[in-house]
């Protein structure tokens, strides 16, 4: 009986640590996001990164390795 308290005293210690919340601060992560705000980080992130500069030589064909 004191074992199953001890282990289930543990596992809402681990759970209550292992939020996302606690996990950031410790790991040092900028934002936690909330799962249905996704997509628009990723928009938005993908919205900052600048033109790549126009191709100067032509494509390279494709290599068959076989």
């Amino acid at each position: 009986m004191e074992r199953e308290k001890y282990y289930k005293a543990k596992v809402a210690e681990l759970y209550a640590n292992g939020k996302a919340t606690s996990i950031a601060s410790v790991l040092e992560i900028d934002e936690v996001i909330d799962p249905a705000e996704t997509r628009r980080w990723i928009v938005a992130g993908l919205g900052s990164v600048p033109e790549p500069e126009p191709r100067r030589h032509r494509k390279r064909p494709c290599i068959d390795a076989w």
